[in-house]
Formats: C-alpha cells, structure tokens, sequence
C-alpha cells in the first residue's frame, strides 16, 4: 500500500487514502516518487474544468526514482533518477511521424485505464485511475517506461518535477512554438508557473523588452526576477500600455498563459501587425473568444495553439538542464514553497499567488 491524495469526485477535496499498486508489467516501470508539483491543471481536474474519471491520483508533473521496470524495458533500471512525462508519445502515430509527438494521438491512453485501487475503507478494491497518466500525488506510481526521462542524480528532485510540465510548458512555447529570437519583444499574460518559465526563456534568448502581466501587483517583483524588463497590471488599458512599451507598434510576440476569453484577446492586442500570439493556457470549451474577419485580415497577426510547449520531452529536458547549468534558467526560483499530501487542497488555493507548491514525498 502507498499514501495518495485521491479526488473521489470532481468538485471535491483531494483525499490522502492508501492505494494497492500492481508490480510493472512489460514495458512498465514503477517509480518511488519524491517531488511533484501542483498545476493549475490539476486543479482544473479537480474542478470539473477538465475531464476526470474518478477516484483519481492527480499530480503529473513529478520526479523519482525508478524502483522497478518490467519486461523489456531498457529504458531506464532501478535507481536512476527521472522526471515523469505525463504525455509520452509512441513514435508510430501520424503525428509522431510528422516530427510533432506534442500532438501524439495515443498519449492520453494511460490516463483513460484504471492502475490501482483504493486500500482502505468501505470502497476498497474501487479501480483508482492515474491523473494526466501519471498519479504524482502519491508516494509511488506505474507508468509505461516512456512516462519517464532519465535526469543526472545531481539535479534536485524539486528541480526536475518543475521541468515536468512548467518549464517545458512556459519556456517551450517561447523557444519552440514563437521561436522567438534575440532582440524581439515579447509580452507574457499570466504570471504563475507556466508563464514565469516563459520569462525566463525570453530572456535566455535575449529578447527585450519583456513584459510582464497579471491581475495582482504584488507580483511585480516577482516578474522581474524571473527576466521581465517591465510590469504591467491586467487592466482595460494593458494592452495600449505595452504597445507605448514597444515603439507604438506592439510586441512580436505574445504569449497568453492564463486560457480565459479576456485574456487571450489581451495578448492579441497588445501584438503588433504581423506579431505572434501563442495561447498557452488551459481553458474551458465554454469559453468563446471572438475576432472579426476584419481584424483577422488588417492585423496579419499569427494565432498559435500550444500544446506542452511543442516539446518532446527525451529532447527537451536535457535541453533545459543545459541552459540551467549555463546559469540561463533558474529552477529553484521556480520551486518555492513546499508541503506534503495531506496540504495539497491549500496549494490550490496559492495558485494565484505565482508560487509553485511542491509536494514533498
């Protein structure tokens, strides 16, 4: 039996329970886990924003140490150290053959079969179904041997659960959805996880200016550390705000990390002609955002649609970990504050806040 913290049913609290997970089957590995870190799309599970068959393990963006691997892996073995990959693609669909496994038409297979049940109570023996294929919020977890990238034991295990999805997430979208490149300006809508990582990367470019938006002030210091030039508070006027910041014209590129109708149109506006505007959040199919064929024509503007920072993990994350130890990301910055299993429903409430919570196990 392993301790998680289970959503018994959408719309409610998570719930630290014991779980029974099976030995790896082939192509199987079995990860103790020792960090994982809580996104808002988790919370978005959790809500009812997304999808999620229940009881559930949520939590995908985690590190630990492989403990046991099944038939046929080679992968990984026992002992190394890795970073769970929540969307692992099979290298054999039409989007994998087409260089884009971001898109892989199998990675959500995992998270659509039940990998544990319940341990205790009076629904014991319930299938558990693994969140986002992963289930992070637990002590250990099985996922299939291309759930898992293989990092450097150095790298400290609260800094490698935030290349797990923030990081590739953020700085993905900058580096390889925009391609955004030295001196190009750059706006970011959206200052939690996702969009401080994509800061980060514009300044690993050297883009400038970069500017910063959120809907809370006290996040201006906070902006400013992970690479904006400048700050601007979400009002009606922003988007004016950062076109004055840019010459008049509006940013080349601007990315919107937040997934809401009124933020998106934000990040459209605050471009220039010609500019790139790359949605990065997670939205609601109920949310509309609407543009007039006028607009869509005078702008010239290029909309992006960003999944997983277009990153395939096996390539990323040594890509990142190389501009970390060139001093050009800060991952440390990014995991500030901790808690363990049972303060998991609290982190929810600090998403706001900028800060990434990161569950200790």
């Amino acid at each position: 039996m392993v301790k998680a913290a289970v959503l018994m049913k959408q719309g409610g609290p998570l719930e630290v329970r014991d779980i029974s997970l099976g030995d790896p089957g082939p192509g199987q590995v079995k990860v103790r886990v020792h960090a994982a870190g809580v996104c808002h799309s988790d919370l978005s599970l959790a809500n009812g924003t997304l999808l999620q068959e229940v009881p559930a393990v949520l939590g995908h963006e985690g590190a630990g140490v492989v403990i046991a691997v099944g038939d046929g892996v080679d992968r990984v073995a026992v002992g190394d150290h890795v970073v769970l990959n929540w969307a692992p693609a099979c290298r054999e669909c039409w989007f994998c053959l087409q260089g884009e496994p971001w898109l892989c038409a199998h990675a959500e297979d995992v998270a659509r079969a039940p990998y544990a049940t319940l341990a205790s109570g009076k629904d014991v023996g319930t299938p558990v179904y693994p969140g986002l294929g992963t289930g992070a919020f637990a002590e250990e977890t099985v996922v299939p041997a291309n759930g898992v990238v293989k990092v450097p034991d150095s790298v400290p295990m609260a800094h490698a659960a935030v290349l797990g999805c923030a990081v590739q997430t953020g700085a993905g979208a900058v580096l390889n959805t925009a391609r955004v490149r030295a001196g190009e300006s750059v706006v970011v809508v959206g200052l939690g996880g996702v969009g401080l990582s994509a800061l980060q990367a514009a300044r690993a470019v050297g883009a400038g200016p970069i500017i910063g938006v959120d809907v809370s002030e006290a996040k201006a210091d906070l902006a400013l550390q992970h690479g904006a030039t400048d700050f601007l508070v979400s009002t009606e006027t922003t988007a004016k705000a950062a076109r004055l910041l840019t010459g008049g014209r509006g940013a080349d590129h601007a990315f919107d990390c937040v997934g809401l109708p009124a933020t998106i149109r934000m990040a459209w506006s605050a471009s220039r002609r010609g500019g790139s505007v790359t949605v990065v959040g997670v939205g609601s199919k109920a949310n509309v955002v609407e543009f007039s064929a006028l607009e869509l024509y005078w702008f010239g503007r290029t909309l992006h649609g960003c999944v997983f920072g277009s990153s395939d993990p096996d390539v990323e994350i040594p890509r990142l970990l190389g501009l970390v130890e060139d001093g050009k990301l800060d991952l440390a910055a990014l995991a500030s504050a901790t808690t363990d299993l049972a303060g998991v429903n609290d982190a929810f409430d600090r998403l706001g806040t900028g800060a990434r919570t990161i569950v200790r196990l």
